[in-house]
C-alpha cells in the first residue's frame, strides 16, 4: 500500500471529481492552513456544528441517538465547552476511488490547543460530506474556525481495487450531506 502524492490527488480532484470543491495549493492567509499538501489534502470545517449539551439530561446512545444530546449552531467560529465535544462536517465533497483507503489525523494546530479531531477511514467507493469528531480536552473552552482547516486526508493506494466496496455494500453513510448523526 503506497500513500498517494500531490500530482495524484491533484488528478483525481480535478479529473475523477475526488474531491470537491478542490483547493489547488495550502492557502494561510491568516487562517488555519487547507488545501493540497505534498502528500495529502486538509479539509476546512463548514460552519454547522452539533454541539453536544446536558441540558435535558439525556443519555448518549448510538443505538437510540436522542437529538436533545445537542444544540444547533450555524456560526463563522464554534465555542466547544470544556471537556465537551462537537459534531461538524467538512467543505468538500469527497468520491473515493475504488482502490484506495483515506485516513484522516488532526490539523497539529488544534492538537497543539488540546483539541483532538476524530474521522473513521473513508472506504474504498464512499462519497460524501465527512463528518468531523471534535473533543475539546481542556478545562477551557475551546474555538473552532469555520470555512479553515481542520484536519489532513492521506490517501492510501491499494496493491488492487478490492472486491467488495462501500458502495456495493450499500453503506449507511453513503452519500451523506451535512453532519450526519449515528445510524444504526
Amino acid at each position: 500500500m503506497a500513500i498517494l502524492s500531490d500530482r495524484w490527488i491533484r488528478d483525481a480532484a480535478l479529473n475523477q471529481g475526488m474531491i470537491e470543491p478542490f483547493v489547488e495549493a495550502q492557502r494561510r492567509d491568516g487562517c488555519i492552513s487547507y488545501g493540497l499538501s505534498s502528500y495529502g489534502y486538509d479539509a476546512r470545517v463548514a460552519p454547522e456544528f452539533k454541539i453536544f449539551t446536558n441540558i435535558d439530561s439525556t443519555m448518549v446512545d448510538p443505538k437510540d441517538f436522542d437529538p436533545k444530546n445537542f444544540v444547533d449552531r450555524e456560526t463563522d467560529v464554534c465555542i466547544i465547552p470544556p471537556n465537551s465535544f462537537a459534531l461538524a462536517r467538512t467543505v468538500e465533497y469527497f468520491r473515493i476511488p475504488r482502490d484506495v483507503l483515506v485516513i484522516c489525523l488532526g490539523k497539529s494546530t488544534y492538537a497543539r490547543c488540546g483539541i483532538i479531531v476524530n474521522v473513521t477511514p473513508l472506504e474504498p467507493g464512499w462519497e460524501g460530506h465527512v463528518t468531523l469528531e471534535f473533543s475539546n480536552t481542556t478545562p477551557l473552552p475551546a474555538k473552532i474556525y469555520a470555512n479553515e482547516g481542520a484536519c489532513q486526508f492521506l490517501f492510501l493506494q491499494g496493491n488492487e481495487p478490492c472486491e467488495t466496496s462501500y458502495a456495493d455494500r450499500a453503506g449507511k453513510y453513503m452519500g451523506q450531506k451535512g453532519v450526519t448523526l449515528p445510524k444504526l
